[in-house]
């Protein structure tokens, strides 16, 4: 019996950091083709500003996410609240930083991007962390 909660926390705790990897690695896609896009541009005096960067990487790694929400039970609201404030606070405070470290990138916006490109993972471990938790609670007292 030991062996079957020992598994089933293990396999709880797989699935719970494999969206945020599964995150960064989709983020790293879309940085490839916005870098694309830049070495496809560059020769026509076009670049991609850091809105359609953050777009297009945001838009390529919110699948995990989206699977994440789709396959939850019935009690969303608070994790998806919880998510978007971490989301939020980890992209204010890495842009802070980021502003505070190198001034010469806070006028293009290269902060924010840099926030959202950390805090996208972050948000998505936090929406993880509370849909497992609201699944796994009410197994265990539906007995009635």
């Amino acid at each position: 019996m030991a062996d079957a909660k020992d598994r089933g926390s293990g396999s709880v705790r797989r699935r719970l950091w494999e969206p945020v990897v599964f995150t960064v690695a989709l983020e790293l896609g879309g940085l490839a083709v916005s870098g694309l896009v830049a070495l496809v541009g560059w020769p026509f005096g076009w670049l991609p500003d850091v809105g359609f960067v953050g777009l297009v990487t945001g838009l390529i790694a919110i699948g995990p996410a989206a699977e994440l929400y789709s396959g939850a039970e019935p009690p969303r609201r608070l994790a998806v609240v919880a998510a978007l404030l971490a989301l939020a606070t980890v992209r204010l405070l890495v842009a802070a930083g980021v502003n505070w470290a190198f001034p010469a990138l806070a006028d293009p916006g290269v902060g924010v991007l840099v926030g959202y490109l950390v805090g996208l993972p972050v948000g998505v471990a936090v929406l993880a962390w509370f849909l497992t938790r609201a699944n796994v609670d009410p197994q265990g007292s539906s007995s009635g």
